[in-house]
């Protein structure tokens, strides 16, 4: 099955943060950790239409962003887990 995102949502795949570990070695449990905040665009929506004309998100498959930490509805489609972002929820591009 495939997604695609209506008007400026984004759908993307949270990335997991790397282990971390405390100056003396301790690993750090995730639970302990928070929240991911980095994600990789997996399908882009069409745009919204803004005063007649069409505006596309500003982001295209395969671009990494960061979005806020509390965003988005979390989706499970063939057992992977995804995240469905509004356009105003990507907070900025890493490039």
């Amino acid at each position: 099955m495939e997604l695609q995102p209506l008007g400026n949502r984004v759908v993307v795949k949270v990335l997991e943060p790397e282990e971390e570990k405390t100056a003396s070695g301790i690993v750090i449990p995730e639970s302990a950790q928070e929240k991911p905040q980095q994600a990789e665009v997996i399908a882009v929506g069409p745009g919204e239409k803004e005063e007649g004309e069409l505006v596309e998100p500003p982001v295209e498959e395969g671009d990494r962003v960061i979005f806020g930490k509390y965003s988005g509805s979390e989706v499970e489609v063939d057992g992977q887990e995804y995240l469905i972002l509004g356009g105003d929820d990507i907070l900025a591009k890493v490039v």
